[in-house]
């Protein structure tokens, strides 16, 4: 098993007992119409935010979009602040902080450089040739073919020699060589 399934599985588990710890905390300290008041109104404040910053990116897209440029940026960012909503309107401190965190355009401009940055080290790339090639060697030019295929093979006997048939030869297979 790879890291990132491992990872997920560790914030599938982690996340919802960090949520549950901390409403038992805060719960206890204020009690717990508090507590509930306090998680609806960041739901109501995060769509707000969520609402406004996301139709600004949008209206950053069309424009560049408009001027003939591809808008990347934007739709990075339109993602992030998606992100973000889904945390704020998911119940929780922990995840309400991370998504107004999100929210926060220098850290968000900063979150989206870093997941493209990995992105661009670890993405593959098809081109219209059909050329697979890693966006972090497109510079270099190396290249990976569609011609290279993994299989593992067994030549099969034209008889049936299994007992489950009646013995007689099989029609000769459209994948081996013909001799003659």
């Amino acid at each position: 098993m790879s890291a990132m399934p491992l990872v997920l599985l560790s914030l599938f588990i982690a996340l919802p007992l960090c949520e549950i710890a901390l409403f038992i905390l805060v719960g206890g300290q204020i009690g717990v119409l508090a507590t509930i008041a306090i998680v609806v109104l960041t739901a109501i404040a995060g769509a707000t935010l969520v609402r406004r910053q996301g139709l600004a990116t949008l209206q950053r897209a069309r424009a560049d979009f408009d001027a003939g440029r591809i808008p990347a940026g934007p739709m990075a960012e339109g993602l992030a602040i998606l992100f973000a909503g889904v945390l704020l309107l998911t119940p929780g401190f922990l995840t309400d902080a991370i998504g107004f965190a999100l929210l926060i355009p220098a850290l968000r401009a900063r979150l989206v450089t870093a997941v493209g940055g990995w992105l661009v080290r670890h993405a593959i790339v098809i081109g219209p040739d059909g050329m697979m090639q890693r966006a972090a060697d497109r510079r270099s030019g190396a290249r990976y073919g569609p011609d290279i295929i993994e299989l593992d093979a067994c030549e099969i006997d034209d008889t049936d020699r299994t007992g489950a048939g009646n013995g007689q030869p099989r029609a000769p297979s459209p994948w081996r060589e013909r001799k003659g």
